[in-house]
């Protein structure tokens, strides 16, 4: 949807919805349409939800789409500062909804507007991310994290303070120097960091960057069936050892920089007294012990 074109949506890909909004002449007479129509009351949106799950009926799931258009428009615009045409935002975002709609569920008793919220900014990151080529070398979650934090985190237009480095990597749980490096990406944006193509582009889902995790049921689960074997699990594998092994095991893989290191076999071989091979037998016997006690964790 550019600024001069019809801003008729038709997007095949993000559900079997037809939705057809009047050719307007600009994006001001269209953001000045969808604020005209009417909001829809919780019976009206509960009825027309039903309607769409249990009898696809299109009519129902349009009035849905038309009637949270302005939800769109009010969300495309948190993100001008990155550069990138707002009736573009928009139509990502209107695709969005539509995979929002297509996937409501009236019984839940979440609104609309509160279940289409990540779903419109979802395929509007994915959107940023695609196009916007600073951020194509954020191929990580932490770095994609950091993009869409940093800027509204920061107090001032300068330069970070090593206090606030602190804080921001504490508030978002990544290392202080990835910080500093995407707030020197982010105040360098005019400048072109690699010269990737889009062949080969990593293709992201939106369940990547939501906003809530835990508003995602599946998450939810994995995330304390990991935590349960990350802390109780080995915790008891470790206690199921002799103290040969657990020392093996422990300075083999579970220490980090801060503790020493890692130990290597030979080194371990001239604490105890034997062979490197005795030790990389014991460490084997010990995982494989190990792997037996995390089996009911996982």
């Amino acid at each position: 949807m550019s600024k001069r074109t019809s801003t008729a949506i038709v997007p095949a890909a993000a559900s079997s919805l037809t939705l057809a909004v009047p050719a307007v002449g600009n994006l001001d007479a269209y953001i000045s349409a969808v604020n005209r129509l009417p909001m829809l009351t919780a019976e009206r949106e509960s009825e027309l939800a039903r309607n769409f799950r249990e009898r696809q009926d299109l009519d129902a799931a349009r009035e849905l789409v038309l009637s949270h258009l302005r939800l769109v428009v009010s969300v495309a615009r948190q993100y001008l500062g990155y550069g990138l045409p707002h009736a573009d935002l928009i139509q990502e975002g209107n695709i969005g909804l539509m995979k929002a709609v297509k996937r409501f569920d009236p019984e839940r008793g979440v609104r609309l507007v509160s279940f289409a919220l990540h779903w419109i900014k979802a395929e509007i990151h994915e959107y940023i991310l695609k196009n916007w080529r600073m951020v194509k070398v954020a191929t990580t979650k932490a770095q994609r994290k950091l993009f869409f934090n940093l800027r509204s985190m920061k107090t001032g237009s300068g330069t970070l303070s090593a206090g606030e480095v602190d804080a921001i990597a504490r508030e978002l749980n990544v290392r202080e120097k990835d910080v500093v490096e995407m707030e020197t990406r982010l105040s360098g944006k005019d400048l072109a960091l690699e010269a990737q193509t889009d062949d080969g582009e990593e293709q992201y889902s939106p369940g990547a960057w939501l906003a809530a995790p835990q508003a995602d049921p599946t998450q939810v689960i994995e995330a304390r069936q990991r935590d349960r074997l990350q802390g109780e699990g080995l915790a008891r594998a470790l206690e199921a050892l002799d103290p040969r092994s657990r020392r093996i095991i422990e300075t083999r893989w579970l220490r980090d920089e801060a503790e020493g290191g890692t130990l290597t076999l030979h080194e371990l071989a001239a604490e105890f007294g034997v062979s490197a091979e005795r030790i990389r037998q014991i460490e084997a016997k010990a995982l494989q012990k190990m792997k037996g006690q995390l089996a009911s964790y996982v």
